[in-house]
């Protein structure tokens, strides 16, 4: 078992050939990607450029109010080192359509508070709040919660799919496996609903590999991943644990392996392995579209 990547340019430019031929197949006259601030739409966006030159890829920054200044800096920053066409969009007001705001007023958002108030859930429910949101939930906090931060993902699939529609482009996802896998992600948001996501075959320590390949800005690399919708909360305090774990896990239950031989060749306790088995058993509805009834 080993999630070394041997012929990382190979891997990279059979991605950048799949890339192309979807543009040629969708019949659009280039790409767009919503671009984050973040490692995994960074790549997504170099990959797209090298496959399509740069005149043919539409960067889409979509901001809002809970936003870290530091990720919408990054991504400016990324976009014009690549010399890639740019749209910003504040999106605030679209979600003020919505009364998603209220139930977080940004004196609430500070990212000390939010952490604290992520921990005494977890401690006092006994799970965390992704084990309950990827199902329906009694708790009204949890449902708050849901429609707080999944609407702001599907508002920017929305705009990613107003700009592709507008300008004949297409939609490219930033997806990674570790994130589908446990369904850390919005379904119908914009790391779920595009055309295609050339990155979806890659763990996230992978997504990181092929990004130093890339010599991508160091500070995107090395900067805690967070989906950046709620202030102060990493991908890891969400989760739990950290992506060299979490892939490691999800690799050898990929290979069918036992939960005691995980924890042993992983290196971490059982009861972490049987958390991470239920959360992708759990979101296994998240991958895949309605379901049908069929007569």
């Amino acid at each position: 078992m080993s999630l070394a990547i041997k012929n990382p340019q190979k891997l990279c430019t059979d991605i950048e050939n799949f890339i192309k031929k979807q543009v040629k197949e969708f019949n659009r006259n280039g790409a767009i990607v919503g671009v984050s601030g973040g490692i995994d739409s960074a790549l997504t966006l170099k990959l797209c450029v090298n496959a399509l030159g740069k005149e043919k890829v539409l960067a889409l920054l979509m901001f809002e109010r809970d936003s870290n200044e530091e990720n919408r800096k990054d991504a400016k920053e990324l976009v014009k080192s690549l010399g890639v066409r740019q749209k910003e969009i504040n999106i605030t007001q679209q979600l003020r359509n919505f009364p998603v705001y209220r139930y977080a007023p940004t004196i609430l958002m500070r990212p000390g508070l939010v952490r604290k108030g992520y921990e005494f859930f977890t401690k006092k429910t006994g799970k965390t709040i992704l084990q309950q949101s990827l199902k329906g939930s009694h708790n009204r906090a949890v449902c708050l919660a849901n429609a707080f931060y999944r609407l702001k993902h599907r508002t920017r699939m929305v705009n990613l799919y107003y700009h592709a529609e507008v300008e004949n482009l297409l939609a490219v996802g930033a997806a990674n496996k570790t994130e589908s896998r446990i369904g850390f992600f919005v379904k119908y948001g914009i790391d779920d609903s595009t055309d295609i996501m050339p990155i979806i075959g890659l763990y996230k320590t992978q997504v990181r590999y092929l990004a130093k390949f890339f010599k991508l800005p160091e500070k995107i690399i090395k900067k805690n991943p967070s989906p950046d919708m709620v202030a102060g909360l990493t991908d890891e305090i969400a989760i739990g644990l950290n992506y060299e774990k979490l892939d490691c896990i999800l690799d050898a239950l990929e290979h069918k392996e036992s939960i005691k031989s995980i924890a042993k060749s992983c290196n971490i306790a059982e009861k972490k392995v049987k958390y991470i088995k239920e959360l992708t058993a759990k979101s296994t509805h998240m991958r895949s579209h309605a379901v049908c009834f069929n007569f």
